[in-house]
């Protein structure tokens, strides 16, 4: 089997369904398969389901489910009809297991019923990502199919529903690839004669090329969101973890990556999670936004800051163009914009970087020229510029003191957009400040 390509005909209404284990903070593989399943279903005019795995109150604590719900509303993933239950479902399961026993292909065991598995012959399918798979049913022991509490097991509720559900595409990580011959051995036992069209995903692995984990990596959806991670950006960098658009351009529109998007064009090798590639990604699309629209975006981050508390659209849009252009995460506007709103902490090795004669000079004639200059960005860099030739340095060497003593730091937004919006009277006043400290 292989997904509907060039030349071969698509699944009148494709039916998918993404269902995550309910346990836990919502995990970026978590977030990856949703995606996977969504635009295919949506490249092919399918249907996509979403079933919540809870038959274990124990694990499928309704805090957990909201937020699987919040993270699929923050990606922007949307499903058809109502989500599928398995807690409501448990007659159907249960009616299945009767079936079994009664066919004499399951048995009591200690309280627990077991699917008895054939010793002969091969459980086999066709993998989209990983090609022909086949299990001897030799190696596959007699699996428990209800507990000892009458509780279905993750196999009876996958197959039961499977069915019931109409579902024709199974898209979900390569972990679960060993649990796939007992769900299709127990579709055969309710009489199924199809099979799904299987896709399991490879794994994501970190920059050592070891498979993400909670305990050592930051895998949680919610922490790339809480330092600003756009949920477009997060979109469009999870949907290359495994695929790549056929042109090379990977920074698109999702309309463009849902026309592009195909099962058989993901990989089967491991895909590494990239942090650097994941922050330049959403750099382009802080890039993208208006001043109004990356004022916006961090206007979260900014009005949890003491100084930001009170400030407006129009005050943020005003130093939007300071930092748009080198933002990458949202959290880190707060830090590139306070000198603007509080007096700033001055670093004190670039202070000692910055002040090396004839620093205490420059800053002077800086604070003269300012106090009589055009209050403009192209005359003050003009003033600047010419203080530094007469001590014969270039403007990036002349600007280093005034930018430490203004900002607090050697490097930051647009010097001279940053004095006019700081204004004369504080801007002479740092600098006034400095002259006072470099005289004790």
């Amino acid at each position: 089997m292989s997904t509907p390509s060039a030349g071969m005909s698509v699944p009148v209404r494709p039916r998918l369904r993404f269902a995550p284990a309910p346990t836990g903070l919502p995990h970026l593989g978590t977030a990856r398969t949703a995606l996977f399943n969504w635009l295919y279903a949506r490249h092919c005019g399918g249907e996509l389901v979403l079933r919540i795995e809870d038959t274990n109150a124990e694990l499928a604590t309704t805090a957990h489910i909201n937020q699987i719900i919040e993270m699929l509303d923050w990606l922007g993933l949307d499903f058809d009809g109502e989500p599928v239950r398995q807690s409501e479902r448990g007659a159907l399961y249960d009616a299945a297991v009767a079936r079994w026993l009664d066919a004499g292909q399951a048995y009591l065991d200690e309280g627990a019923v077991r699917f008895s598995v054939p010793e002969d012959g091969v459980t086999a399918f066709d993998d989209i990502v990983r090609g022909r798979v086949e299990f001897p049913n030799a190696s596959i022991e007699d699996f428990v199919v209800r507990r000892s509490d009458g509780s279905a097991t993750f196999f009876v509720a996958n197959a039961v529903d499977d069915l019931d559900l109409g579902i024709t595409h199974v898209v979900r990580g390569e972990d679960l690839l060993n649990t796939t011959p007992k769900v299709l051995l127990l579709r055969a036992a309710l009489g199924a004669t199809d099979v799904p069209t299987f896709a399991h995903l490879p794994l994501i692995v970190n920059k050592q090329r070891k498979k993400l984990s909670k305990r050592r990596d930051d895998v949680s959806l919610t922490s790339y969101r809480d330092r600003g991670v756009l949920p477009a950006a997060m979109v469009n960098y999870l949907a290359l973890l495994g695929w790549g658009p056929p042109d090379g351009t990977e920074v698109r529109p999702l309309a463009e990556i849902v026309e592009l998007f195909d099962l058989a064009d993901v990989n089967a090798a491991p895909a590494m999670f990239d942090m650097d590639k994941l922050t330049a990604i959403n750099g382009e699309y802080l890039r993208s936004l208006d001043d109004a629209g990356f004022a916006a975006a961090i206007g979260p981050w900014v009005h949890a800051e003491p100084w930001g508390t009170h400030l407006d659209a129009a005050a943020l849009s005003d130093v939007a163009p300071l930092i748009r252009e080198r933002t990458r995460l949202l959290s880190d506007a707060p830090d590139r914009i306070a000198f603007l709103f509080a007096e700033p902490e001055i670093d004190p090795d670039d202070w000692a970087a910055a002040m090396a004669p004839p620093a205490g000079d420059i800053l002077d004639r800086a604070r003269a020229a300012f106090s009589e200059a055009d209050w403009n960005a192209e005359t003050l860099h003009a003033s600047l510029r010419g203080i530094g030739e007469e001590f014969g340095l270039k403007l990036g060497k002349a600007q280093a003191p005034v930018r430490v003593v203004v900002t607090g730091r050697a490097v930051g937004p647009p010097l001279f957009e940053s004095l006019v919006l700081l204004g004369r009277d504080v801007t002479l006043a740092r600098l006034a400040a400095a002259h006072a400290r470099l005289a004790r």
